[in-house]
Order: C-alpha cells, then structure tokens, then sequence
C-alpha cells in the first residue's frame, strides 16, 4: 500500500529531509538539533557532509550501513563518520540530540563508527548545546560549551554495541545467514568446518575481519534481534525461547550485562524534561 503524503510517517520523512537541508545549509562548524520519534520509525539511507554525534536520551536507536550495525541505548551515543551511507530505526520513543560537527572543527576526526557511554559533563554540554534558547555559534558561554564538549567526545569509554560485517565475502555470507535467523546455539566449530578452516585459523580470521570474538559477535546479535520485538512488546520469553536460550533467566543475564538493565523493565523510561 502507497504511503500516504498526510501520514505521520510521511510527514516525519519530509521533515528529515529538511533537517538535512538545514544541517547542509549551516554555516558554523557545530550544528546542533534535537528530535524526537514514534517507535518503529524508520530513517531511510542517506548521508551527511558533517560528522554526526547522535546521544540517545530515550528509546534505542539502530543504526545499519554496509560495514555494519550499532546499536545505542538510553544515555548512549554514537559517532557516525562524514560521507557513511546509512538507515536509521527506531526502538521504543526515542528523544535524541544531535550535534553535526564540520572537518575543520576538529583537528582530527575519528573516521571508525563508534558507540560510547556518556559521562555526566558530556551529557550536560550536549543539552546545553542542543538547547533550543541556545545560540551556537553567538556568545562566548556557547563557544566555550561547544570546544569543551569537542575535547569531552574523544575521550568518551567506547561501548561493544555495534555488530560489524566482515569484509572477507565468505565470512559475511555466513554472518547475514545467521542475522536471518539467529540463535544462541552457534558453535566456532560449525561455522570453522563450512569455511575448511581449523578453530584457531578461524578465529583469528573472524577478530581480524570483526575486531571481537565470535562468542561477542553472537552475543550483540542476539541482542539486534532481540529489542525490534521487545519494543513492538513481545514478551521475553517467547523472545529467549525463539533465540535458543535454555532459560529465560540466562537471556535476562546476558541482556542485563549487555545493556545494564533486564529486558523487562528497559524500555520503561521516562521521558526527559
């Protein structure tokens, strides 16, 4: 069925469309727009000609590109690199802030997507930036709120909430594979045999092309798969059950070492003020 040009989401597209005309448009090395949106809302590919640091405040954002996809959970944020082509979903409401940095703000600009946790100072500078009395690029108190938060992103703690996708053709065919139905039951030995390669060949090869464990990698993508239904309120335990997991109490381990919280109660957060 055609989208309707008066539906929510229609509107909610064309409105990206202008804030990306907007960010385009900007003059000042730092841009800064707050947003918000239903659940299930969906982003569709585009790019930027600025970095993006995007802080989740509520809700879960889903990030996917061809290298890959990240995930960023309440009071998290992700660096997305100039120039990536990438879609964007939306789990649960999500509030987000977000600062559009240009080449020249930065001495040196990390060119890796990055996921990372947010110190109270971080956090603070982003709102105070984003806010919508604030005048970036005017007072000197914004000057100095935008510099400090600069030097406050590159030294943010990186996160391992992102799912990348092997270069090598061969290992990505079997990571897409189990993208399309993932289970908790993956074995380094399985996946070792379908390419002739020995477990030690095999994961090396796998860190090389991923930068993490296959163990990790099986993990986060439990975990991919498992917030879209969360969100959309499945309960948890079909979720586990479905994922393979034995018990719905080592699903909730693992999500809660994952994400800080179990899966009951993660999406039960208030809105910011």
């Amino acid at each position: 069925m055609k989208e309707s040009q008066n539906s929510p989401a229609a509107g909610l597209a064309e409105r990206h469309i202008e804030r990306l005309a907007a960010t385009e448009a900007a003059v000042e090395p730092v841009f800064t727009l707050p947003s918000k949106y239903p659940s299930g809302h969906h982003v569709a590919l585009h790019r930027h000609s600025r970095a993006q640091f995007a802080y989740a405040r509520t809700g879960v954002i889903m990030v996917s590109s061809r290298q890959g996809r990240w995930m960023v959970p309440p009071e998290h944020a992700l660096w997305i690199p100039a120039g990536l082509d990438h879609s964007v979903d939306m789990l649960g409401e999500v509030t987000m802030l977000s600062v559009y940095i240009s080449s020249d703000a930065l001495v040196s600009l990390p060119e890796a997507v990055r996921v990372v946790g947010l110190t109270d100072l971080a956090r603070a500078l982003i709102i105070q930036a984003a806010s919508p009395a604030s005048d970036v690029g005017g007072s000197r108190r914004q000057r100095l709120i935008v510099a400090l938060l600069l030097e406050e992103i590159a030294r943010l703690p990186d996160r391992q909430l992102g799912l990348p996708i092997p270069a090598d053709a061969k290992l990505a065919g079997l990571c897409r594979a189990f993208l399309s139905s993932p289970t908790a039951r993956l074995l380094i030995d399985d996946w070792a045999e379908q390419l002739n390669m020995s477990r030690r060949a095999f994961t090396r090869a796998f860190r090389r092309e991923t930068g993490i464990s296959l163990s990790t990698w099986r993990q986060q993508a439990a975990l991919f798969t498992a917030l879209p239904r969360l969100a959309a309120g499945e309960s948890v335990t079909s979720v586990a059950l479905d994922l393979g997991y034995e018990s719905v109490a080592a699903f909730t381990t693992m999500f809660k070492r994952m994400l800080g919280a179990p899966p009951r109660t993660y999406f039960r957060v208030a809105d910011p003020i």
